[in-house]
């Protein structure tokens, strides 16, 4: 069994003892006990008293000072207070060490660091940052981020982030005080969310290169409808030759069919071209004119119902008899691309069904259908222009690959979302939210 009482107590309960015992004794041969032992007491306590000031004067200047040569519990005390001094001090360099690589290593660093505490408020930030986004270290320290980068976007991005809310893509801002810069910015969370990094990148040159990429599709789009209009008025001419006049061989009417086909078809590329080109270009928000979408579903449905292939069944729920404030003519590009898909990828023992509902939450269209369905890894994807999961089927079908990328931005407009839930072999849904105030 373990000794309770460690050896450096036994020696101060030993040297004790060889004070007391001798003062015992020569108070009994005095006849004064009680004296005897009190001035042995107050020897032993002005030792005690002399090795506790030795240890203040240590412990306050131990860095100059060489620790006492005590034995018993005071040496146990000095070691002890050594080893955690020690260890204090290796920790307190290797913090220091790692403070100078990281400063070292944001400095080098290509994009821009702000670390923000729960308020937004600026607690530190790199040389990048500073550059970019103005700062200054004596003045900024404490200022709420939004009271510095004023921009709209970001104003609402941070609003977003503290409301939990999906973030499809960090918003692009102008770089303050400079013209044509750009800055993607991007808010990152610690675990505990008491502090937040704010990512601040030059995307300046993407920002230009795709500037530039949107006016040349704009304006090679418009340019090719001159000579496509040419072309197509031939085919046309052709077409009737063949047909009325009987001016050509019979054998051209095939070719000339097909060579008309494909002109439509380009015509439709050019047209969503230049759709989304001008809804690209715009940044405002629609207008409020309020839509009835009851009558515009219905007039979709009727359409997809009266062309030549369609699944069996199209179905029309309509649950609210609200009105949706905003343009007619996008909303009707962007459900009649939907419900247009929706046809396109089901088959004729298929069914669709068309749904409009109003909740707390705002306005909601949903296409929903039973054909062939998307492959989860192809849904991210699905609104970027030209995407196809299945290239030879959609171009055999006549699909641009534009139609969801200028829903996407059309919806934005509205201040709307597209949600899109699909599985393999079992159909698709796409529903557009819209959020309460745009309701009638």
């Amino acid at each position: 069994m373990p000794s309770l009482i460690s050896s450096s107590a036994w020696r101060v309960l030993s040297w004790l003892l060889a004070l007391l015992l001798p003062a015992l004794a020569v108070g009994l041969i005095i006849d004064r006990v009680g004296a005897a032992l009190v001035v042995a007491l107050a020897v032993y306590m002005a030792v005690y008293l002399r090795r506790l000031l030795q240890f203040d004067k240590w412990l306050r200047r131990r860095r100059s000072v060489d620790a006492p040569d005590y034995d018993g519990v005071w040496g146990d005390i000095v070691t002890i207070v050594s080893r955690i001094d020690r260890r204090k001090q290796f920790h307190k360099r290797r913090v220091v060490e790692l403070l100078r690589e990281f400063r070292r290593l944001t400095t080098a660093m290509p994009d821009g660091a702000v670390l923000l505490n729960q308020e937004n408020e600026i607690v530190w930030f790199n040389e990048r940052a500073a550059q970019w986004l103005k700062l200054k270290r004596k003045r900024d320290f404490g200022i709420r981020i939004e009271n510095l980068v004023r921009h709209p976007d970001f104003i609402e991005y941070l609003q977003q982030v503290a409301a939990g809310a999906a973030i499809e893509e960090p918003p692009i801002v102008p770089m303050p005080g400079e013209a044509n810069q750009w800055l993607s910015v991007y808010l990152v969370h610690t675990r505990d969310a008491l502090q937040r990094l704010l990512i601040v990148r030059d995307v300046t040159h993407q920002v230009l290169l795709e500037t530039m990429r949107k006016e040349f599709v704009a304006n090679a789009s418009h340019e090719l409808r001159s000579p496509l209009t040419v072309v197509s008025g031939y085919l046309d001419s052709l077409g009737d030759a063949i047909t009325d006049g009987g001016q050509l061989d019979e054998s051209w009417r095939d070719p000339v069919i097909e060579m008309r086909r494909q002109a439509d078809r380009m015509r439709g590329i050019i047209d969503d071209l230049l759709e989304l080109s001008r809804l690209e270009g715009r940044f405002d928000l629609a207008g409020d004119e309020p839509v009835d979408i009851a009558g515009l579903l219905s007039v979709l449905r009727k359409d997809a119902s009266n062309l030549p292939v369609h699944p069996k069944t199209i179905a029309l729920r309509l649950d609210s008899d609200a009105k949706l404030r905003g343009s007619e003519r996008e909303l009707s590009s962007v459900f009649g691309n939907l419900v247009s898909n929706a046809v396109k990828y089901t088959p004729a023992e298929g069914e669709i069904e068309i749904r409009w509902w109003t909740d707390q939450e705002g306005g909601h269209v949903s296409v929903r259908d039973t054909g062939i369905g998307i492959a989860s890894e192809h849904i991210p994807r699905l609104t970027e222009r030209f995407y196809r999961v299945d290239a030879g089927r959609s171009r055999s079908m006549g699909g641009s690959g534009l139609g969801l990328a200028i829903a996407k931005h059309a919806l934005q407009r509205h201040e709307g979302q597209l949600e899109i839930q699909s599985e393999l072999g079992r159909g698709s849904t796409f529903t557009c939210h819209f959020p309460a105030r745009r309701l009638a």
